[in-house]
């Protein structure tokens, strides 16, 4: 299959995962609509909306550019119902856009705690919402959401309960989501890296260049997603995907030319379940020297 003609409506398109998925899209020849916030130049953060639209349109598709909050419901509905007139519906929606802060719950700030829940999860829930009258007119409709298993382990919450609550939130949307659109035959999945992706959070926030050479690139969990989208909706949904084994169950072998630097290991990201382990001849170890 192939996803030419096919419109996404993606948040937090204008870098990173989002604009990862958007340009491999592209170069199909679909529509992408890039929903995020950053309109102007940030001093920390490299990409706005305007210069990802310049990338996917020279990728080979058709971009949006919207400036869009997803924590205010109007801006959200109206953003959806332009790129439906514009590209004439929407097929594909990805849920990317997410807020971090790695804190216990005695120095979390409430403002930080809000400004997670309010794009994490009603975010999340607020964009699926106002598109799924488009998705039900969709031939192949796919919702997707950046976010992990849950794996209810006291691990995963200990150090960051705010943070992992917010990213769990998405995953209940899914489970929550998948089963009240099987029957409308929207799929509704949730994908998450192994390993800790080369974005402008882990450049900021994670550890800086050190941890960066320790990453995949954002490219691996994009072509997860377009293996995701080429699949038939109606034989796919509820499932929470590792982007490696759902590659690597899909024909993919070569997952070195997603190193940043071979010679590094791979810093295993947060909330992969210990059952779901890598790949039959995949390592984190480093694979040059």
């Amino acid at each position: 299959m192939s996803l030419a003609g096919k419109t996404l409506f993606i948040t937090g398109a204008s870098r990173g995962i989002g604009l990862a998925i958007g340009l491999r899209a592209a170069r199909d020849g679909a529509n992408v609509a890039i929903a995020a916030k950053t309109a102007e130049p940030h001093p920390k953060l490299s990409g706005t909306i305007y210069t990802a639209a310049v990338e996917i349109e020279r990728a080979g598709g058709k971009a949006l550019p919207l400036v869009v909050d997803v924590r205010d419901e109007a801006m959200v509905k109206e953003a959806i119902a332009r790129t439906a007139a514009r590209f004439g519906g929407i097929d594909i929606v990805v849920n990317n856009a997410s807020a971090i802060s790695l804190t216990p719950v005695a120095t979390t700030d409430m403002k930080r705690f809000d400004l997670m829940h309010q794009i994490n999860t009603r975010g999340t829930f607020v964009v699926s919402k106002w598109a799924i009258p488009h998705l039900e007119k969709a031939a192949n409709p796919h919702i997707l959401m950046i976010s992990p298993p849950l794996d209810m382990k006291e691990r995963w919450f200990a150090a960051h309960t705010a943070y992992t609550m917010a990213k769990f939130g998405m995953s209940l949307v899914v489970l929550g989501l998948a089963g009240e659109l099987r029957g409308k035959g929207i799929a509704v999945n949730a994908l998450w890296p192994r390993t800790v992706i080369a974005t402008a959070a882990v450049q900021n926030l994670l550890g800086g260049e050190a941890m960066m050479r320790q990453s995949r690139k954002p490219e691996i969990v994009a072509d997860a997603a377009y293996v995701l989208f080429c699949k038939q909706a109606r034989e796919i949904t509820g499932r929470f995907l590792i982007d490696d084994s759902f590659l690597a169950a899909n024909g993919v072998d070569d997952f070195d030319r997603y190193r940043v630097d071979p010679t590094q290991k791979l810093a295993p990201d947060f909330f992969v379940p210990d059952d779901m382990a890598p790949p039959t001849g995949v390592s984190l170890e480093a694979s040059a020297r």
